[in-house]
């Protein structure tokens, strides 16, 4: 009996392809404009067994821990001609010592060399025929404050196209240990190839099913999409978001870039951060890291003679990626388009705008479903994407076209327990991200032991004076820490002078049923005017109004937004009932929330 032939197509079932947005940074990648991410961390080894480690335990350590994640033995086959995305297939000749390597400073080993170094690795590109990973062990760490004596650094290098922030943030997971001592583990040495080098004919072979199938999923996306893309609708009718998005201001920073970087960033008190929700409670870390990126964007560029009038715009990458989908190479993210507020002075009014604008892009991104437009993005043809990378590029189109954003805010949380690695605790660590045409600075921010760490990594034309320019961070966090220290004191001498009156009032006999906007928690003076003058001034009016009656309301008065909208009628309709039963106003608005 003749043997039965193996199918083409059974060769590449074990395969992964990257998606259309991994494959993005592959398209997008130049020697001007490499595409990976990364961080610095740095080490004291006083904790590792015997107050040393040496280069080799390192790479023993790292070697051990290889089979944890596939992104440290794979590479990128191409398929032919470039009709079809990339592939992820296991390298037949690793080497651990091509990846992880070791340098060290020259004295006096401070914090000015140790980021110039950093900018220099950063800056090169990482050999896209090995996996996409480098590991730089720099020591000579001598003089840099806070940083104990003879500590060491690590700068990782890791594509873009294999992993976003979240995945990053479980390869750290996986060398490192949450205690000092150093485990062997039984780690497999002899290495099996699950996902084999296959021939050019089988990728183009697979390229043609995939011309053929691509589109239906693509009629999935846009089924799932279209309830969110009718919110969205619905929301720029009524006012809440902007149908052509935030007005982006073109700055020194939107340009084609050169093959240079530098780097450069400061360490904030995590708690400090947490506490300026006194000041302004709806905050989150989040907005307060930008409204400080904001700050020192506006203090660099006034330096400068440069600063726009209008707000620059700050991209906030967010992950999508779910719980099934933990361990998996490749990107699972949406962004947000974030204002920054770099036109207001004050500090505390640039939080709140930030708050606010933050706010309203995430109604937006939840409108249309951040996980739909991540889905979506995945599925940009091969072929298009890699010759509209490559025309953005050559035709200098940076310097031509409106920016979509200004930079990039990447708030990556770490652990807030110490870390190891072969036993040397991490002490301090710093996010390092891509740099390209048309978005030449990068924070990155990251959070680790009660530190926040905000990061920066520019094109060296951009910003020629990274020093000047951390400063800048340093100050505009002082700014808003202090500005916030004295607001929160000012409110709590307000809540000091009001809760006399509050006991004062609660001692007051309950009213006799009065049908007043004031029972309604939210509807303050300026609204109950604008209502009145609108004919409604009474909880029972909100209470019996109808769809087309809100419809007008919203319009002339301009909600913010439903959620507040319908929690207001709410709040009126069980004013009515508890008045029907026989309470009173202000015994219903006790249990009113």
């Amino acid at each position: 009996m003749a043997k039965k032939s193996k199918s083409i197509l059974g060769t590449l079932s074990g395969l992964e392809q990257l998606t259309g947005t991994d494959a993005g940074f592959v398209y997008a990648e130049t020697p001007r404009a490499p595409m990976h991410i990364g961080s610095m961390a740095i080490y004291d080894p006083s904790t590792a067994p015997g107050g040393k480690v040496r280069f080799k335990e390192i790479l023993n350590f790292v070697e051990s821990r290889l089979h944890k994640t596939d992104t440290f033995r794979q590479k990128l086959q191409k398929v032919p001609l470039g009709v079809d995305h990339p592939y992820w297939v296991d390298d037949p000749d690793f080497d651990i010592e091509f990846h992880v390597r070791h340098i060290a400073l020259p004295q006096p080993g401070d914090w000015r060399q140790l980021c110039i170094q950093a900018a220099r690795l950063h800056s090169r590109q990482l050999d896209m025929s090995k996996p996409l990973w480098e590991f730089w062990v720099i020591e000579g760490l001598d003089n840099i404050p806070n940083i104990p004596k003879g500590s060491y650094a690590i700068v990782s290098k890791i594509h873009h196209a294999a992993i976003d922030g979240v995945s990053g943030v479980e390869i750290a997971q996986a060398v490192h240990t949450l205690t000092p001592e150093v485990e062997d583990i039984d780690a497999p040495r002899d290495f099996k190839r699950k996902r084999k080098n296959v021939s050019g004919v089988e990728l183009l072979a697979r390229a043609q099913v995939n011309a053929v199938t691509k589109p239906f999923h693509g009629i999935g996306v846009a089924r799932r999409m279209a309830p969110g893309a009718l919110k969205y609708l619905a929301g720029v009718r009524r006012g809440e978001f902007s149908l052509f998005g935030n007005k982006v201001p073109r700055t020194r920073f939107n340009g084609i870039v050169s093959g240079h970087r530098v780097v450069g960033g400061e360490m904030f008190d995590l708690q400090a951060i947490k506490d300026m929700r006194n000041a302004v409670p709806e905050a989150t870390v989040n907005d307060v890291v930008l409204a400080i990126v904001g700050g020192a964007l506006r203090r660099y560029l006034k330096s400068k003679d440069e600063l726009p009038a209008e707000s620059m715009i700050a991209m906030a990458p967010v992950s999508v990626r779910s719980a099934n989908e933990k361990g998996a190479m490749g990107n699972e993210v949406s962004a947000l388009s974030v204002a920054l507020g770099t036109e207001i002075k004050n500090p505390i009014s640039r939080l709140m705008f930030v708050n606010e604008t933050t706010q309203k892009s995430k109604a937006m991104s939840n409108a249309i479903g951040a996980r739909q437009l991540s889905d979506a993005s995945k599925l940009a043809p091969a072929m298009v994407s890699g010759v509209a990378a490559r025309l953005y590029t050559r035709l200098g189109l940076a310097n031509r076209i409106t920016p979509i954003f200004n930079t990039v805010v990447s708030n990556v949380p770490g652990p807030p327990v110490p870390i190891y690695m072969n036993g040397a605790k991490m002490v301090a660590s710093y996010g390092l991200g891509p740099v390209l045409d048309g978005l030449g600075i990068f924070h990155a921010v990251t959070s680790y032991c009660g530190g926040i760490a905000v990061t920066f990594t520019a094109d060296r034309k951009m910003i020629s004076d990274p020093d000047h320019y951390a400063a800048c961070l340093r100050e505009s966090y002082d700014e808003m820490i202090a500005a916030g220290a004295k607001a929160a004191k000012k409110n709590k001498k307000k809540t000091d002078v009001a809760a006399p009156a509050k006991k004062a009032e609660k001692k007051k006999k309950p009213d006799a049923g009065g049908d007043d906007l004031t029972m309604i928690n939210g509807v303050g003076p300026t609204l109950q005017k604008k209502l009145k003058a609108n004919g409604v001034s009474t909880f029972r009016q909100i209470a019996d109004l109808k769809d087309s009656d809100i419809e007008k309301l919203e319009a002339q008065l301009k909600f913010k937004g439903r959620i507040q909208r319908d929690k207001w009628i709410a709040q009126a309709q069980q004013l009515v009932a508890a008045k029907a039963n026989g309470a009173t106003a202000s015994d219903a608005t006790g249990t009113v929330h």
